[in-house]
């Protein structure tokens, strides 16, 4: 038996480099979604490539959802049915609406401002308290969504495509507060099994309905694949494990890297330009995250 590896210190060392490689890898790996999303989405269109991207996230996760079921009754199921519309479905077309109109960095920069739209849904839905310093990081975090929305890329308005990432945004602050409040102490990975399946089945006729004419390119359906099997059920089940290890407050830091490796693989990978508009919007938008984030 090998005595230095298991011994206390060499555990302690071990879990000091694990953990803040694992938040770096799911960081880089939500990133790449945004790419893989500003990939596929022109030739998918945003309902048929969200579809996709919810059947194989749900293949992925069903496992833990079949394990689970008997602590699934009929009853929940209208409940995980909203969530999964407010928390999956909508917000994944909306992201794929703004990836065919703007930079990859874009959308990712609108997902940041998740942590802070959570808390206000908190506030005026949940009656819940803020702090002085929320409310301070809720306005610089809009004023960061303001400079976002008034750039330009290629001589084009990026607007909507920001107005699309910011409801999308607010969109998961209202699921968050819902899975809170109706499904705690559910297995984590179960819920996003159902709520996923029950999302990809809800926009099943519009993907159908909006499904492309032209043949899908080999590179347009690898990105969907990447997308759904990568990006959302692998990925769940990594978040999931980080969350049981190290707890929600330090899994959720990978909150500031997500738009950081998105940034980074659309400028190494696709070309993108990094505007001066993007930075200054990013760092008001994570900083204030951040601001809103720190302990007292």
């Amino acid at each position: 038996m090998n005595t230095l590896a298991s011994s206390p210190s060499f555990e302690a060392r071990a879990a000091s480099w694990i953990t803040p490689a694992e938040i770096g890898l799911l960081g880089a790996v939500w990133g790449a979604s945004f790419l893989f999303m500003r990939v596929a989405a022109p030739e998918f269109g945003a309902a048929a490539l969200v579809d996709v991207r919810l059947l194989l996230g749900a293949a992925v996760l069903l496992p833990f959802l079949w394990k689970a079921r008997a602590q699934f009754p009929l009853r929940i199921w209208p409940k995980l049915a909203l969530i999964g519309a407010i928390n999956s479905a909508v917000p994944f077309v909306l992201f794929a609406w703004a990836a065919q109109r703007s930079p990859a960095g874009v959308g990712a920069i609108c997902n940041s401002m998740t942590v802070l739209f959570t808390a206000l849904v908190g506030v005026l839905f949940f009656s819940e308290k803020i702090s002085f310093r929320r409310v301070i990081a809720l306005l610089v975090g809009f004023a960061g969504a303001v400079v976002l929305a008034s750039g330009k890329t290629e001589g084009a308005s990026i607007g909507w495509a920001v107005a699309a990432g910011t409801g999308a945004a607010i969109l998961y602050g209202i699921g968050i507060n819902l899975v809170r409040r109706h499904v705690t102490g559910l297995p984590p990975a179960a819920v996003a099994a159902a709520t996923l399946s029950i999302s990809a089945l809800l926009l099943m006729p519009f993907a159908i309905a909006q499904w492309p004419d032209h043949a899908i390119s080999t590179k347009a359906w690898g990105a969907a694949a990447a997308l759904g099997v990568m990006c959302t059920g692998f990925a769940f089940v990594f978040y999931y494990r980080l969350i049981a290890r190290v707890g929600p407050a330090r899994a959720a830091t990978t909150t500031y890297l997500v738009p950081l490796f998105a940034v980074l693989w659309a400028w190494m990978l696709l070309g993108e330009a990094v505007t001066g508009t993007m930075l200054a919007a990013g760092a008001l938008i994570l900083g204030s995250v951040a601001f809103s984030q720190r302990a007292k």
